[in-house]
């Protein structure tokens, strides 16, 4: 019997190699600038073309799909999520849908259509003017902006009351963050939830603790939360609203919230895995694997165990420096060492360029810790970070303007709506 044949939409090597290890036949697309030759061994077909074209890649798939048919699209990025919706509908597939993937990657369409149900609302507006925007702050205290769509708090910046509204503009003019939302600002304990959907009943699998240190760029997670029973249920009990209303039927889903003096409060949804190494915390402490989970829907009806307890904590902290030229990074084989550490990845080298930290792509590495609780966990990771120093000296001649909007996700080869100039067929 031939195996499942599956269509994989970007993601690195390794999310191709789970595929492929659990015994599905992968079609692969990929855009030529990620090409790693690593993934061909794991890959029955391999294409090499912009996913985000979308007229492009749906031509090719339905052509392939009429040869030889696919059982399921699947990805584990973002920036393809809204495309893998489209090609299930295209293609007549089970799974999720334009309409979720779509809403759960538009962040100010999910955010009206809460607002509109009662789920947890949020004060928001689109695309504001300078004095409308002054207004809002006026009203509501605070404000953060941020693009439309996107991850990795790309483009996010907080105002904390009406003397920042006219930097945060001119910032915003300068970055080119043309389309935008401003929302009041969010306060208290940030969470992530992960979930696992089949045939839309959802499942808490776990729920993430988060620190941003204050700021917009996540530097540490820990699973599990330190919440209470109660802050437990009511986490819960939004994210299967926010779930049902977004329409998602099948998979994972990463739901950031906060936890207000009003209850919890959904932050961004999204129809995949959590990033940032949440995958990982999750298997080292409830033993599942999200990504490997999502591959076998297309085989099992319900890809989980029945149960998936907590056993002990993981966290992750992420290495930051400061900007400029790296001239030394040191202490690695002594946080390698350190009480509770699984892994230590270091992402930069003597000769790199470390930039401010705009979003996610800025952090230089990270620490993983397993222990015998959150509190430990969280406590562990912060030691073993703080064993690793990366120095570095400012670099001559920066002049010439901040990095813009454009110019962040032209360095990862990605546009944020890849629908805002095409006409689909």
């Amino acid at each position: 019997m031939s195996a499942t044949r599956i269509l994989v939409l970007g993601g690195k090597a390794g999310i191709v190699r789970k595929a492929a290890a659990l015994g599905f036949e992968v079609v692969h697309v990929q855009k030529p600038s990620a090409f790693d030759p690593e993934v061909v061994p794991h890959c029955s077909q391999l294409l090499l073309v912009d996913y985000q074209d979308v007229p492009t890649v749906t031509a090719l798939v339905r052509a392939l799909h009429e040869r030889q048919p696919v059982a399921r699209v699947f990805t584990q990025a973002e920036a393809a999520q809204a495309v893998a919706g489209h090609l299930a509908d295209a293609l007549g597939l089970p799974g999720n849908g334009a309409r979720t993937t779509r809403l759960l990657h538009d962040k100010p369409a999910l955010r009206a259509l809460l607002n509109a149900e009662g789920i947890g609302p949020v004060p928001t507006l689109t695309n504001p003017g300078r004095e409308e925007l002054r207004d809002f702050v006026k009203t509501h205290g605070a404000a953060v902006l941020k693009p439309t769509m996107g991850s990795g708090s790309l483009g996010v910046r907080k105002i904390g009351s009406v003397d920042e509204v006219d930097p945060a503009w001119a910032w915003r003019e300068e970055f080119g963050l043309d389309e935008f939302m401003a929302e009041q600002l969010l306060v208290g304990e940030e969470l992530s939830v992960e979930t696992f959907s089949v045939g839309g009943r959802h499942r808490v699998v776990a729920v993430t603790g988060k620190d941003t240190g204050g700021g917009v760029v996540e530097l540490g997670h820990v699973v599990p939360a330190q919440i209470n029973a109660e802050e437990l249920d009511a986490v819960r009990e939004l994210v299967t609203a926010v779930l049902d209303a977004a329409g998602l039927v099948d998979g994972p889903a990463h739901t950031e919230m906060i936890l207000t003096a009003d209850g919890p409060r959904v932050v961004e949804a999204h129809s995949r895995r959590g990033g940032d190494r949440i995958n990982d915390l999750v298997r080292l402490v409830h033993g599942v694997d999200l990504e490997e989970a999502t591959y076998r829907l297309a085989a099992e009806a319900d890809p989980l165990p029945g149960t998936c307890p907590a056993e002990g904590a993981a966290a992750v902290r992420f290495l930051v420096a400061e900007p400029g030229l790296v001239t030394s990074v040191t202490g690695v084989e002594d946080a390698e060492s350190a009480e509770g550490v699984v892994q230590v990845d270091v992402q930069v080298a003597v000769g790199d360029t470390v930039h401010e930290l705009r979003w996610s792509e800025d952090r230089c590495g990270f620490v993983m810790v397993r222990a015998a609780d959150a509190v430990t966990a969280d406590r562990l990771a912060r030691e073993a970070v703080a064993r690793i120093r990366i120095t570095t000296e400012p670099l001559a001649g920066t002049a010439g303007g901040r990095a813009t909007l454009g110019d962040l996700l032209g360095e990862v080869d990605e546009v944020l709506d890849p629908f805002a100039a095409t006409c689909t067929p």
